[in-house]
């Protein structure tokens, strides 16, 4: 379950490559791939992992980040959600938490979670495996510029958006 999760604290730290991946991903119920690599083209990614659509926790923190949209995109940056749920369950999670706005991708397999270091220490009561809830900001070459781990979804977005503008302003490279 969402709430469930605890704290992995072995998230990958800034300054780490950021693994590259490719998965199958839902914007306002329809399907396309995400490619990490050409997100970053136009800007830095806010990539943010979490335990289970649908949840409690999980769809105020989606609800969250839709009513920030705007202000990520101002900030040049693309938003990603990621689960280990399937396609179907992102297409609608897509719709009705994300509100349309921005993209959930499935990892059903975990293995973007499990390169990301965003395994969950707990099991649910179930025995099943989920994801912890972790968000990175990833820059155009491809590096963690900030990585925020709290079970808690309500400070993922304001630290996430801080951590973009600082980028923009402060950790950007010259080019």
């Amino acid at each position: 379950m969402c709430g469930l999760a605890t704290p992995a604290w072995a998230e990958l730290k800034g300054g780490d490559q950021a693994p590259d991946f490719t998965l199958e991903a839902a914007l306002g119920g329809n399907d396309f791939t995400f490619r990490l690599a050409d997100a970053l083209k136009n800007g830095p990614v806010v990539l943010y992992f979490y335990p289970k659509s649908f949840t409690r926790g999980c769809t105020i923190e989606a609800h969250e980040f839709a009513d920030a949209v705007g202000d990520f995109g101002r900030a040049g940056a693309t938003l990603i959600g990621v689960s280990r749920d399937t396609i179907e369950t992102q297409r609608e999670f897509s719709k009705e938490a994300c509100r349309d706005k921005f993209a959930v991708a499935a990892d059903p397999q975990l293995t973007v979670i499990r390169a990301y270091d965003a395994v969950s220490t707990r099991l649910s009561p179930s025995g099943d495996v989920f994801s912890d809830r972790i968000s990175y900001v990833i820059t155009p070459d491809h590096k963690i510029f900030y990585a925020y781990n709290d079970r808690e979804p309500h400070k993922h977005i304001e630290n996430t958006l801080a951590a973009v503008k600082r980028w923009r302003t402060e950790g950007k490279p010259s080019q």
